[in-house]
């Protein structure tokens, strides 16, 4: 199954422009989300993760949602997804990865672009408990962790389908287009980098020679700090070999599930092209390159009453899987 969009994307008059986009979504997405339970699940390391989630009927489709980068579950791009999971009757599981929920993680080591463990047996987990079809959306980092997940797994993935939004497939390049100049990237790049080195502070003050803290504390780029603290704390030699060694672009064509790969293709944060070529080759992938749309931002309808194009998309291409069940 190829999916097409349900309709096509305009950006909101006066959001055109690709900061605009990123920038107007993270400030005035709903983040209101349906009632919630919170569960703590641990891990064989001895850390743990904690899910936000509710149940739908019994046989019921269930919904697994992944953040971005210093993300939550209550980023407003997660909340839109549990939001149209409730409106179809649907479960849902948003996961939060380590040190994000709100509580620091009890290990040195945190979470990172290609580490697929977590996001793992949260699927594995919930697909043990629901008897509906299982999907999976990830947004930013947690697409690129999904898609590194289906990649692994390939005929063996817990779910029926997947979505990845905004992707960073080429970890290297992303890094090049944060770390370039220009006052908006100085702006995500500082935005990221100032919860990021909170965390590390707080890490190496309880696992002091984890990394290099000088060497954190004078990182003004992502790929600076990705050598210091990242590659450190989670066995990579230095920041190209963390990059190399977890970017999904490569791998794409070792995905064995119906996957929608969305992208704007003037994201801010990805250098062209936002999908790997390549990737048309996989017929299990539907490939939406829209023209406009920024990072994570897709905002349409109108200022003061925008719609949230890809959320949108994404839950239609879980329908359209439904509709078209594959076969043995």
């Amino acid at each position: 199954m190829r999916f097409q969009p349900t309709q096509p994307f305009v950006p909101a008059p006066g959001l055109a422009n690709e900061h605009a986009q990123t920038i107007y979504a993270s400030l005035v997405r709903p983040t209101r989300a349906p009632t919630l339970r919170r569960e703590r699940l641990e891990l064989p390391d001895g850390d743990f993760v904690d899910l936000d989630t509710f149940d739908g009927a019994a046989g019921a489709p269930h919904v697994v949602a992944l953040h971005g980068l210093e993300g939550s579950s209550r980023a407003g791009y997660v909340t839109a997804i549990l939001r149209g999971a409730q409106t179809r009757g649907w479960g849902a599981t948003a996961l939060n990865f380590r040190s994000c929920s709100g509580e620091p993680n009890r290990l040195a080591r945190s979470y990172h672009s290609g580490d697929i463990d977590d996001a793992l047996r949260v699927l594995n987990e919930t697909r043990a408990r629901v008897t509906g079809p299982l999907f999976a959306v990830g947004f930013s980092l947690g697409a690129n962790v999904l898609c590194r997940t289906l990649e692994t797994l390939g005929d063996d993935a817990p779910v029926e389908a997947a979505a990845s939004v905004s992707a960073p497939y080429d970890l290297s390049a992303c890094c090049r287009k944060l770390d370039a100049g220009g006052p908006f990237h100085r702006l995500y790049r500082e935005r990221f980098l100032r919860t990021l080195k909170q965390k590390a502070r707080d890490k190496l003050r309880h696992f002091p020679e984890s990394f290099d803290g000088r060497a954190m504390e004078a990182a003004r780029t992502i790929r600076a700090f990705d050598d210091a603290v990242t590659s450190a704390l989670h066995g990579f030699r230095d920041a190209a070999h963390y990059y190399a060694e977890s970017s999904a672009g490569p791998r794409l064509h070792a995905i064995r599930r119906p996957t929608l790969l969305l992208s704007a293709a003037d994201d801010p944060m990805l250098e062209t092209p936002v999908i790997p070529p390549a990737a048309a080759d996989n017929p299990h992938l539907s490939i939406v390159v829209t023209e406009r749309g920024g990072h994570v931002g897709f905002v349409g309808g109108h200022v003061h009453r925008p719609h949230f194009w890809a959320e949108a998309q994404v839950l239609a291409f879980f329908d359209a899987v439904l509709a078209h069940p594959r076969t043995a």
